[in-house]
């Protein structure tokens, strides 16, 4: 993908919620920057700081954190149109606590803290996407906590295919596993189970 066409892409997310001129446009140009990551490189690596946060053009990243037993467990998959960073380490300065990885070539545009605030100031509905997000991500979040404590496996593994259709043709089914805290094993018995059902 190119450096253009992941602007334009850019220009029509945010413009279904911000009405966009030629000025603001010139300084969304100018504050973000275009970059490329070949599968299996790393946007983040635990421990780092996240200096950046990252919307998804093309592609798709993972973001995971390693337990204390060495097994990863898959927080979020990023794909088109989708935002992606360690927040916490984003807006505080501390040490990342997830590593975010590319599970596919993937372009994207950065921003940084410095950036994000002039935007804020030079496109006031831009402040106002940025709080939609993080509520929508606060309520995601939440929902996904509360299935992990009431839900059985099958229903989650349903949840997640209603909700994310073309991720899951698109990841491998251990991360999908990953994601949902189970076994390929286990996956593997309730997507055979589904299919026969």
């Amino acid at each position: 993908m190119e450096i253009t066409q992941a602007y334009q892409l850019f220009f029509e997310y945010l413009e279904k919620t911000i009405p966009l001129n030629q000025t603001s446009q010139e300084i969304i140009r100018n504050t973000f920057a275009f970059r490329k990551l070949k599968k299996r490189q790393y946007f983040l690596q635990e421990g780092n700081i996240a200096y950046h946060t990252a919307w998804i053009a093309k592609g798709c990243l993972r973001t995971f954190t390693i337990n204390q037993n060495g097994m990863e467990q898959t927080m979020q998959f990023s794909v088109e149109g989708w935002w992606a960073t360690d927040m916490f380490s984003f807006l505080s300065g501390e040490p990342a606590a997830f590593n975010i990885e590319a599970l596919e070539d993937t372009s994207f545009l950065i921003l940084d803290k410095i950036g994000r605030d002039l935007i804020f100031e030079k496109i006031p509905g831009f402040e106002r996407l940025m709080r939609i997000l993080i509520e929508n991500h606060l309520v995601a979040h939440q929902k996904r906590l509360n299935a992990a404590l009431s839900l059985n496996a099958e229903e989650r593994y349903l949840i997640f295919l209603k909700k994310y259709p073309d991720i899951v043709q698109r990841v491998p089914q251990h991360l999908v596993a990953s994601y949902l805290g189970i076994t390929p094993e286990t996956l593997s018995r309730i997507r055979k189970n589904l299919i026969s059902g």
